[in-house]
Protein backbone atom coordinates (compact mmCIF):
# COMPACT_ATOMS: atom_id res chain seq x y z
CA UNK A 1 0.00 0.00 0.00
CA UNK A 2 1.03 3.72 -0.80
CA UNK A 3 1.60 6.02 2.61
CA UNK A 4 -1.49 8.20 2.39
CA UNK A 5 -3.85 5.00 2.47
CA UNK A 6 -1.93 3.32 5.27
CA UNK A 7 -1.96 6.77 7.03
CA UNK A 8 -5.99 6.65 6.84
CA UNK A 9 -5.70 3.57 7.84
CA UNK A 10 -3.82 3.91 11.02
CA UNK A 11 -6.17 7.36 11.90
CA UNK A 12 -9.48 5.18 11.26
CA UNK A 13 -8.07 2.39 13.51
CA UNK A 14 -6.72 5.03 16.46
CA UNK A 15 -10.19 6.89 15.95
CA UNK A 16 -11.61 3.47 16.39
CA UNK A 17 -10.27 2.54 19.39
CA UNK A 18 -10.48 6.02 20.84
CA UNK A 19 -13.80 5.86 20.41
CA UNK A 20 -14.52 2.02 21.50
CA UNK A 21 -12.33 3.23 25.16
CA UNK A 22 -14.31 6.37 25.66
CA UNK A 23 -17.06 4.18 25.95
CA UNK A 24 -16.13 1.56 27.69
CA UNK A 25 -14.48 3.60 30.57
CA UNK A 26 -17.98 5.51 30.40
CA UNK A 27 -20.54 2.41 30.38
CA UNK A 28 -18.01 1.39 33.58
CA UNK A 29 -18.36 4.57 35.44
CA UNK A 30 -22.17 4.74 34.83
CA UNK A 31 -22.18 1.01 36.36
CA UNK A 32 -20.34 2.30 39.13
CA UNK A 33 -22.65 5.00 39.87
CA UNK A 34 -19.96 7.82 39.75
CA UNK A 35 -22.67 9.26 36.72
CA UNK A 36 -25.03 9.62 35.61
CA UNK A 37 -26.22 7.96 31.39
CA UNK A 38 -27.43 10.88 29.67
CA UNK A 39 -27.66 10.08 25.90
CA UNK A 40 -26.38 13.08 24.81
CA UNK A 41 -23.22 13.67 27.30
CA UNK A 42 -22.57 9.27 26.20
CA UNK A 43 -22.26 10.48 22.90
CA UNK A 44 -20.53 14.07 22.52
CA UNK A 45 -17.93 12.60 24.63
CA UNK A 46 -17.45 9.90 22.05
CA UNK A 47 -17.02 12.38 19.52
CA UNK A 48 -14.75 14.39 21.16
CA UNK A 49 -12.36 11.73 22.60
CA UNK A 50 -12.50 10.33 18.75
CA UNK A 51 -11.83 13.57 17.24
CA UNK A 52 -8.84 14.56 19.46
CA UNK A 53 -7.51 10.76 19.17
CA UNK A 54 -7.69 11.73 15.58
CA UNK A 55 -6.01 14.90 15.75
CA UNK A 56 -3.45 13.93 17.46
CA UNK A 57 -2.76 10.65 15.54
CA UNK A 58 -2.35 12.58 12.07
CA UNK A 59 0.14 15.05 13.91
CA UNK A 60 2.25 12.48 14.86
CA UNK A 61 1.54 10.83 11.04
CA UNK A 62 2.95 14.19 9.38
CA UNK A 63 5.57 14.49 11.83
CA UNK A 64 7.08 10.65 11.19
CA UNK A 65 6.59 11.34 7.37
CA UNK A 66 8.70 13.67 7.48
CA UNK A 67 11.00 11.87 9.08
CA UNK A 68 10.84 9.57 6.72
CA UNK A 69 11.33 11.69 3.78
CA UNK A 70 14.23 13.20 4.97
CA UNK A 71 15.58 10.04 5.41
CA UNK A 72 14.64 8.43 2.38
CA UNK A 73 15.98 11.46 0.95
CA UNK A 74 19.37 10.68 3.04
CA UNK A 75 19.42 7.19 1.87
CA UNK A 76 18.92 8.33 -1.96
CA UNK A 77 21.91 10.63 -1.81
CA UNK A 78 23.73 7.77 -0.46
CA UNK A 79 23.22 5.62 -3.28
CA UNK A 80 23.93 8.03 -5.73
CA UNK A 81 26.70 8.78 -4.31
CA UNK A 82 28.19 5.51 -3.81
CA UNK A 83 27.55 5.05 -7.30
CA UNK A 84 29.46 7.81 -8.49
CA UNK A 85 32.26 6.73 -6.95
CA UNK A 86 31.75 3.40 -8.38
CA UNK A 87 31.73 5.16 -11.94
CA UNK A 88 35.11 6.72 -11.61
CA UNK A 89 36.64 3.29 -10.70
CA UNK A 90 35.31 1.48 -13.51
CA UNK A 91 36.19 4.53 -15.58
CA UNK A 92 40.11 4.10 -14.18
CA UNK A 93 39.93 0.48 -14.69
CA UNK A 94 38.45 0.60 -18.22
CA UNK A 95 40.34 2.48 -20.81
CA UNK A 96 43.68 1.71 -19.70
CA UNK A 97 43.25 -1.81 -18.82
CA UNK A 98 40.91 -1.94 -21.49
CA UNK A 99 43.17 -1.18 -24.49
CA UNK A 100 46.17 -3.18 -23.02
CA UNK A 101 44.05 -6.23 -22.89
CA UNK A 102 42.73 -6.15 -26.20
CA UNK A 103 45.86 -6.03 -27.47
CA UNK A 104 47.27 -8.61 -25.84
CA UNK A 105 44.13 -10.95 -27.13
CA UNK A 106 44.76 -9.96 -30.25
CA UNK A 107 48.79 -10.97 -30.15
CA UNK A 108 47.43 -13.82 -28.86
CA UNK A 109 44.69 -15.19 -30.82
CA UNK A 110 46.76 -16.87 -33.35
CA UNK A 111 49.79 -17.53 -31.45
CA UNK A 112 48.57 -19.29 -28.43
CA UNK A 113 45.24 -19.71 -28.62
CA UNK A 114 44.23 -21.43 -25.33
CA UNK A 115 45.89 -18.87 -23.45
CA UNK A 116 43.49 -16.29 -25.45
CA UNK A 117 40.71 -18.05 -24.33
CA UNK A 118 41.46 -18.56 -20.36
CA UNK A 119 42.77 -14.56 -20.87
CA UNK A 120 39.12 -13.48 -22.17
CA UNK A 121 37.98 -15.85 -19.21
CA UNK A 122 39.82 -13.88 -16.47
CA UNK A 123 38.76 -10.89 -18.53
CA UNK A 124 34.88 -11.56 -18.24
CA UNK A 125 34.68 -12.17 -14.63
CA UNK A 126 36.53 -8.90 -13.83
CA UNK A 127 34.25 -6.88 -16.01
CA UNK A 128 31.63 -8.48 -14.82
CA UNK A 129 32.24 -7.78 -10.81
CA UNK A 130 33.61 -3.87 -11.82
CA UNK A 131 29.73 -3.34 -13.58
CA UNK A 132 28.11 -4.95 -10.38
CA UNK A 133 28.25 -1.59 -8.64
CA UNK A 134 29.10 -0.73 -4.67
CA UNK A 135 28.83 -3.59 -2.69
CA UNK A 136 30.31 -5.40 0.07
CA UNK A 137 31.82 -8.96 -1.11
CA UNK A 138 33.43 -12.25 0.59
CA UNK A 139 36.83 -11.66 1.24
CA UNK A 140 37.88 -14.75 -1.12
CA UNK A 141 35.85 -13.08 -3.77
CA UNK A 142 38.03 -10.12 -3.42
CA UNK A 143 40.92 -12.57 -3.41
CA UNK A 144 39.48 -14.21 -6.87
CA UNK A 145 39.26 -10.60 -8.85
CA UNK A 146 42.63 -9.74 -8.25
CA UNK A 147 44.34 -13.00 -8.89
CA UNK A 148 42.26 -12.42 -12.59
CA UNK A 149 43.17 -9.21 -12.70
CA UNK A 150 46.87 -10.59 -12.05
CA UNK A 151 46.59 -13.34 -14.59
CA UNK A 152 45.44 -10.53 -17.65
CA UNK A 153 47.91 -8.58 -16.79
CA UNK A 154 50.56 -11.40 -16.74
CA UNK A 155 50.15 -11.92 -20.32
CA UNK A 156 52.01 -8.38 -20.43
CA UNK A 157 54.45 -7.96 -17.21
CA UNK A 158 55.17 -11.75 -16.49
CA UNK A 159 58.91 -11.57 -16.53
CA UNK A 160 58.91 -8.40 -13.89
CA UNK A 161 55.93 -9.32 -11.64
CA UNK A 162 56.32 -11.30 -8.77
CA UNK A 163 53.35 -11.09 -6.20
CA UNK A 164 53.29 -13.41 -2.64
CA UNK A 165 50.61 -13.47 -0.84
CA UNK A 166 50.16 -14.23 3.22
CA UNK A 167 46.53 -15.04 3.37
CA UNK A 168 44.58 -16.26 7.43
CA UNK A 169 43.40 -19.95 7.11
CA UNK A 170 40.58 -20.53 5.16
CA UNK A 171 38.39 -20.56 8.13
CA UNK A 172 39.46 -17.21 9.22
CA UNK A 173 38.77 -15.84 5.51
CA UNK A 174 34.97 -17.47 5.14
CA UNK A 175 33.68 -14.78 7.17
CA UNK A 176 35.79 -12.10 6.25
CA UNK A 177 34.21 -9.50 4.17
CA UNK A 178 35.39 -5.99 1.76
CA UNK A 179 34.30 -3.88 -0.28
CA UNK A 180 34.55 -4.84 -4.28
CA UNK A 181 37.35 -3.89 -6.29
CA UNK A 182 39.43 -2.68 -2.89
CA UNK A 183 42.27 -4.26 -2.94
CA UNK A 184 41.92 -5.00 -6.65
CA UNK A 185 42.09 -1.09 -7.57
CA UNK A 186 45.13 -0.29 -5.38
CA UNK A 187 47.17 -3.33 -7.24
CA UNK A 188 46.46 -1.77 -10.38
CA UNK A 189 48.02 1.48 -9.00
CA UNK A 190 50.93 -0.09 -8.03
CA UNK A 191 51.02 -1.93 -11.31
CA UNK A 192 50.42 1.42 -13.49
CA UNK A 193 52.72 3.37 -11.87
CA UNK A 194 56.07 1.37 -10.68
CA UNK A 195 55.58 -1.99 -12.72
CA UNK A 196 54.89 -0.77 -15.90
CA UNK A 197 57.83 1.98 -15.89
CA UNK A 198 60.38 -0.95 -15.23
CA UNK A 199 62.31 -3.26 -17.02
CA UNK A 200 63.37 -4.85 -13.54
CA UNK A 201 61.62 -7.60 -11.39
CA UNK A 202 58.88 -5.79 -9.02
CA UNK A 203 58.23 -7.25 -5.57
CA UNK A 204 54.32 -7.20 -4.38
CA UNK A 205 53.96 -8.74 -0.97
CA UNK A 206 50.28 -8.70 0.70
CA UNK A 207 49.67 -9.71 4.01
CA UNK A 208 45.88 -9.85 6.00
CA UNK A 209 45.07 -10.34 8.90
CA UNK A 210 41.87 -9.60 11.02
CA UNK A 211 42.57 -9.46 14.71
CA UNK A 212 41.03 -7.62 17.85
CA UNK A 213 37.97 -6.80 15.53
CA UNK A 214 39.94 -5.14 12.70
CA UNK A 215 40.85 -6.20 9.29
CA UNK A 216 44.49 -5.28 8.32
CA UNK A 217 45.98 -5.80 4.54
CA UNK A 218 49.38 -4.21 3.97
CA UNK A 219 50.57 -3.80 0.53
CA UNK A 220 54.41 -3.38 0.31
CA UNK A 221 56.43 -2.82 -2.74
CA UNK A 222 59.76 -3.14 -3.70
CA UNK A 223 60.73 0.18 -5.54
CA UNK A 224 63.05 -1.25 -8.57
CA UNK A 225 66.87 0.51 -7.89
CA UNK A 226 68.08 1.19 -11.40
CA UNK A 227 64.87 2.89 -12.85
CA UNK A 228 64.57 6.10 -11.95
CA UNK A 229 61.00 7.05 -10.22
CA UNK A 230 60.38 10.33 -9.07
CA UNK A 231 58.75 9.78 -5.51
CA UNK A 232 56.90 13.20 -5.95
CA UNK A 233 54.33 12.05 -8.75
CA UNK A 234 54.61 8.82 -6.83
CA UNK A 235 53.19 10.26 -3.99
CA UNK A 236 50.51 12.26 -5.67
CA UNK A 237 49.10 8.79 -7.59
CA UNK A 238 48.92 7.04 -4.48
CA UNK A 239 45.65 8.84 -3.64
CA UNK A 240 43.10 6.29 -2.57
CA UNK A 241 40.66 8.68 -0.99
CA UNK A 242 37.95 7.11 -3.18
CA UNK A 243 38.46 3.67 -1.94
CA UNK A 244 38.58 5.07 1.39
CA UNK A 245 35.16 6.46 0.99
CA UNK A 246 33.56 3.99 -0.18
CA UNK A 247 35.33 1.66 2.57
CA UNK A 248 33.70 4.13 5.01
CA UNK A 249 30.07 3.87 3.84
CA UNK A 250 30.19 0.11 4.93
CA UNK A 251 32.70 0.00 7.82
CA UNK A 252 32.39 2.99 9.38
CA UNK A 253 34.26 6.38 9.89
CA UNK A 254 37.30 4.30 11.54
CA UNK A 255 38.26 2.26 7.97
CA UNK A 256 40.97 4.20 6.17
CA UNK A 257 43.52 3.59 3.65
CA UNK A 258 46.88 4.88 4.07
CA UNK A 259 49.83 4.98 1.50
CA UNK A 260 53.61 5.63 2.67
CA UNK A 261 56.16 6.45 0.15
CA UNK A 262 59.76 5.94 0.60
CA UNK A 263 62.74 5.54 -1.75
CA UNK A 264 62.66 2.44 -1.15
CA UNK A 265 59.17 1.05 -1.26
CA UNK A 266 55.62 1.96 -1.16
CA UNK A 267 53.40 0.30 1.98
CA UNK A 268 49.82 1.01 1.34
CA UNK A 269 47.55 -0.34 4.50
CA UNK A 270 43.76 -0.86 4.04
CA UNK A 271 42.62 -0.93 7.88
CA UNK A 272 39.24 -1.06 8.81
CA UNK A 273 36.36 -2.69 11.68
CA UNK A 274 35.19 -6.08 11.07
CA UNK A 275 33.10 -7.68 14.15
CA UNK A 276 34.09 -11.27 14.32
CA UNK A 277 31.18 -13.44 15.77
CA UNK A 278 33.30 -15.78 16.38
CA UNK A 279 35.13 -14.82 19.12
Amino acid sequence: MNIPKVSLYVVALLMTASAISIALVQLITINMGWSEYNSQTFILAIVFDTLIGGGFTLVFLLYFLRLYREVNALKQSFEQKLSAQNDVIKARLSPHFFFNTINTLVSLIESNPPRASALLQNVSALFRASFNGAREISFEEEIALCEHYLAIESSRLADKLEVSWHLPDEDIMYDMVVTALTLQSILERMLLNVVELTTEVVYIKINVTWEMHRVAIVISVDLPKKTLIINHDLRQNMNFYIQAERLRSYFGQSADIKSTVTNTQIITIIDYPLQDVSL
